[in-house]
């Protein structure tokens, strides 16, 4: 729906009642949409464009725990927004389709199953508003069906205004499904076509069954990045996708930032010396806290790189191969990255850095465009539970150099002393000073060459998945 500046709802978007009008009058499209949790705005749109016979064989919704669990059954964890919720619905209701109506309308017939388990925004509680949404589809008459599954979250206040997006946001998704279902990152793109970009955030798309057998969601859920859906992805050690919210719930978050092109033994020893210091924090278990290695897609200016996806997703692979969870993110500044860990965790966050970044922290013109500058920038990266580890280098004389050395302008270094003596910037130690010496860069260019030592730089596991899918131009 559009809203007018005092924010009454106004008639339907024409790019949502066009694309509902246009399956609504295809006689060859033809299924059903449950809903649960925030009305049935989908069906709506449906009914609004007109002639929803056409397309709509039955909408239902199950708000009741008991009437939901006894049509859908009950899931691992007992969650209600969950995949294995909004799976469990496309199961049954395509079922239902196949089994009511499958032999008596036309051969030509391509069925679906629309299905979404909402959390809308509550009205006495200050509850996560957060949607599981999926099709189950045949993207030919009679082939076996694929599924789309989509999760989001909500940014608007009100309930209302969330059932809206929703219903918006579930048309384009069977649209979607039926016209773009060859290029998938059209599908991406249309997601929020009538929809306010800061209304939804789309931080998972899985792709399932098989038509897209051969399409890799590690790399569709990147084009969810550059398509301006979410600002970040991660990814469980396996390699699958994670949702942040149940990745970084009630989590201690320690992240390092690098190009880890490839993944060195000098990262690992930041992750590892970093985690040893993070764990003398109050509260910080391995049990109840979380290592990320974090890619950031931009510059130091903000400007994307434009690294293929296929260079990103191998050092994903490399990082999982060392059994680390990855994130993949557009954030440049690193208040930015505390805050969007912020809004899953209030427990302790710890970034490690190099001491070159420490440098680039204390430099005013980073700061380009943050209304208050570098000020501000430390008001939002020190306001609660969060410190900086920083890790050794070599000078210019090769002698190890530690966080007390860094060279700091001198109108701000007195702010780096205070941030010392307070414990929100402390130093951690390299294992080995020869690890001083390892550059990616450096081993990047001895493996493609195809010769030199690289390999007693990298660690095992990711020696091994280079050489066997020979990454970055590998000639061995």
């Amino acid at each position: 729906m559009k809203r007018t500046d005092d924010g009454n709802k106004t008639v339907s978007s024409r790019t949502t009642i066009n694309k509902a009008l246009r399956l609504n009058l295809d006689e060859k499209k033809y299924g059903t949409i449950a809903e649960i949790g925030a009305g049935q705005e989908v069906a709506r749109q449906f009914f609004l464009a007109g002639a929803a016979a056409g397309t709509i064989a039955k909408t239902m919704s199950a708000y009741d725990m008991q009437f939901s669990d006894a049509i859908y059954g009950t899931q691992e964890g007992g969650r209600y927004v969950s995949k294995a919720r909004v799976k469990a619905m496309l199961d049954k209701e395509f079922s239902l389709v196949l089994e009511r109506v499958g032999t008596s309308r036309s051969r030509s017939s391509r069925f679906f199953s629309y299905a979404a388990t909402v959390s809308a925004k509550s009205f006495n509680r200050d509850n996560e508003c957060h949607s599981w949404c999926g099709i189950r589809i045949q993207m030919y008459p009679g082939a076996e069906p694929s599924d789309i599954l989509v999760h989001v979250r909500m940014r608007e206040k009100s309930a209302e205004q969330q059932q809206d997006t929703l219903g918006i946001l579930g048309v384009n998704l069977i649209y979607a499904a039926f016209y773009y279902f060859e290029d998938a990152r059209k599908i991406i793109d249309s997601l929020s076509d009538g929809l306010n970009p800061e209304a939804i955030e789309i931080d998972s798309i899985e792709f399932r069954g098989p038509y897209f057998e051969d399409l890799d969601n590690r790399a569709m859920n990147l084009h969810l990045i550059r398509s301006w859906k979410t600002r970040a992805i991660m990814f469980e050690p396996d390699g699958h996708i994670a949702i942040p919210a149940e990745m970084l719930y009630k989590r201690n978050v320690l992240t390092i930032r690098g190009s880890f092109r490839p993944v060195t033994r000098l990262n690992v020893d930041m992750i590892e010396q970093g985690f040893a210091a993070f764990s003398q924090q109050e509260g910080v278990e391995a049990s109840n806290s979380i290592v990320l290695a974090e890619i950031s897609l931009n510059d130091h200016f903000g400007k994307d790189l434009m690294v293929p996806e296929e260079d990103l997703l191998a050092r994903v692979s490399l990082l999982n191969a060392l059994g680390y969870s990855v994130m993949v993110s557009d954030y440049t500044r690193y208040f930015s990255l505390r805050a969007y860990f912020r809004q899953f965790t209030a427990l302790q966050i710890g970034i490690v850095l190099g001491m070159a970044n420490v440098k680039e922290i204390f430099d005013e013109d980073k700061y380009i465009g943050v209304e208050g500058g570098m000020l501000e920038g430390f008001g939002k990266l020190f306001p609660d539970n969060t410190r900086l580890f920083i890790y050794p280098e070599l000078n210019d004389q090769k002698e190890v150099a530690d966080y007390t050395s860094v060279e700091i302008p001198s109108n701000v270094r007195y702010l780096y002393q205070h941030l010392l003596e307070n414990q929100f910037i402390t130093g951690i130690d390299c294992s080995d000073p020869e690890l001083l010496k390892v550059y990616s860069r450096e081993v990047l260019s001895l493996l493609s060459k195809g010769g030199g030592d690289w390999e007693q730089n990298v660690p095992e596991e990711a020696v091994a998945v280079i050489k066997a899918n020979r990454l970055f131009g590998y000639r061995g």
